[in-house]
């Protein structure tokens, strides 16, 4: 695992944009994309270089992690308005080509199956990822088996409360979600890994020194062969320099 410390959040984005970069660099690129607050500085960056460098995704496929179930693609706080209103509208990607688990489908267990299929149809060239204070990645809570395909999960309390700040108010959030297991995560050719904030130094400590436990699901990014963790100084505190 490549580990690469910035000195706060706006250098973590910048540096995180210079590895999307490399990957943009094919044009007809497989971006595995998340949601959160996390990587929106990465997102700002994208759009920027779209706008001022003209760099095209036209070609390119994008693939995200998760959806809540119970959310139309048009509701404010789905995924899919979120991938919308952060990155896709002010880009040149074909709507076509982007793809997120529909929250409204009737067959929960058909949709895993359909988006299997689908990751397994375009190998993702990166796959983008924050990291929960618990460890988690995706909506992949610890417990999680590591040989894990796209499931739902029913969110757990902690999640629920930390996803409240999105909604007007802590009963709106959705019980449960759609999410890639960690299986599909760790079949992505390179991991990107972004952290920032002292509330996920325990994580990140897990992460990069702590045993690979199904306890922490994102230890098992240990084991993948190009991985790249970039945190700011207050996440990377307990790992040292």
């Amino acid at each position: 695992m490549k580990i690469i410390i910035t000195k706060d959040y706006e250098e973590l984005s910048e540096k995180a944009f210079e590895i999307m970069k490399g990957v943009l660099a094919t044009r007809e690129a497989v971006l595995g994309l998340a949601t959160g607050s996390t990587p929106l500085g990465l997102y700002r960056k994208m759009i920027e270089d779209h706008l001022q460098n003209g760099t095209s995704y036209r070609g390119m496929r994008a693939i995200n992690l998760d959806e809540y179930v119970g959310l139309s693609p048009e509701n404010e706080q789905s995924y899919r308005y979120f991938m919308r209103k952060n990155l896709f509208d002010s880009i040149d990607i074909d709507l076509a080509n982007t793809y997120i688990e529909n929250g409204l489908a009737p067959n929960a267990e058909e949709e895993c199956l359909r988006y299997n299929a689908l990751l397994a149809r375009f190998p993702r060239d990166i796959q983008l990822l924050g990291i929960g204070a618990n460890g988690h990645i995706a909506f992949n809570e610890p417990g999680t088996p590591f040989d894990s395909e796209t499931h739902v999960v029913a969110l757990t309390e902690n999640t629920i409360e930390m996803n409240a700040r999105f909604f007007k108010d802590k009963n709106e959030v959705p019980r449960r979600a759609f999410t890639m297991g960690i299986k599909n995560i760790t079949d992505a050719k390179k991991v990107l890994i972004l952290a920032c904030g002292a509330s996920k130094a325990d994580a990140v400590y897990g992460l990069v020194k702590g045993k690979v436990t199904e306890d922490l699901p994102a230890s098992i990014l240990q084991q993948h062969k190009d991985c790249i963790l970039i945190a700011d100084r207050e996440a990377a505190a307990l790992i040292g320099g």
